[in-house]
Order: C-alpha cells, then structure tokens, then sequence
C-alpha cells in the first residue's frame, strides 16, 4: 500500500531519481529555464526550492549542504552569487511551470520550468487593467471640463 508515499517515483530505484534530479537543478541554475516533462518539472520543484531556500543565508554549513545536493561547484557558486542576490525578499515559490502541451511522439505533457525573478519577457509584458467603456460615463466627464473655462471666463468680466 502506498499510504504517506506522495512523491513521485518518476519510474526510476531512488539512487537514479536523485542523479536526475540534481542534474537538472543544474541545469536549472545554470541556464535559468528548463524544458521536460510536466511530472519532471513538477519533481523538480519539490527538490529544488528547499535548496533555493537555503541560499539565502550564505554560510559555509548552507553551502556544504547545497553541495552534498548537487556536486557542482559552478552550480553552487551562480546559485549563492547571483540567485540568492534576486531571491533574498521573495519568501518562496522561486520556480514557475508553464504547460507547452503535449509532445507529438509520445503524447506526454510538456512543460518549462523557470525562476520566476530571471523572466524578463512575463516581466515586460504586465496586463493593462481593463476599463469599462460606455457613453455615458464619458458623457459627464467631458461636459464639466468645457464648462470650467465658460465659468473662468464669466469670472473674469
């Protein structure tokens, strides 16, 4: 029975699971966004921001546990250098999954994963508020205005 077993195993013994994982961290960390599977990508995260989160305090105990993770340096230096910098006021959730849709030679479903302070296009592209048009609340709003000159003028006679 599979009672408190909530992860998923990914089909893989645990020892490949974490060689997986670890690797694509690096990746991660490395190029900033990710494509794969949306149950990878979904792993991925579970693993991940608690190393994330670790960065934050930028002590030698942090980065031996970092390292005991991922077994890189360079993905160690980068993640204290310069994630841990972006990531200091954000109190989690430092990954976004996006769905590509589902890939054409096996039907699985495709995902990215991201950092979510490294994205400049979703940065730029902020969703304008949208306003309500009709006549008659444009209506009002101009006729005050040209009546507020007419009045100056009167005022001035």
């Amino acid at each position: 029975m599979r009672h408190n077993k909530k992860f998923n195993h990914l089909s893989r013994t645990a020892s490949h699971r974490n060689a997986m994982l670890a690797n694509m961290t690096c990746s991660l960390i490395e190029h900033k966004r990710i494509t794969t599977t949306l149950a990878k990508a979904k792993a991925l995260r579970v693993y991940a921001e608690p190393i994330i989160n670790r960065a934050k305090k930028d002590d030698t105990n942090s980065r031996r546990v970092v390292f005991s993770y991922l077994q890189s340096k360079e993905a160690v230096t980068e993640l204290f250098k310069e994630i841990s910098q972006k990531i200091a006021d954000r109190p989690g959730g430092y990954l976004r999954i996006v769905k590509l849709g589902i890939r054409k030679s096996d039907a699985t479903e495709m995902a990215f994963i991201e950092f979510v302070d490294y994205d400049e296009n979703m940065a730029k592209t902020v969703k304008k508020a949208k306003t309500r048009r009709s006549r008659k609340a444009a209506a009002p709003v101009e006729a005050p205005v040209e009546a507020a000159p007419a009045t100056e003028e009167a005022k001035a006679e």
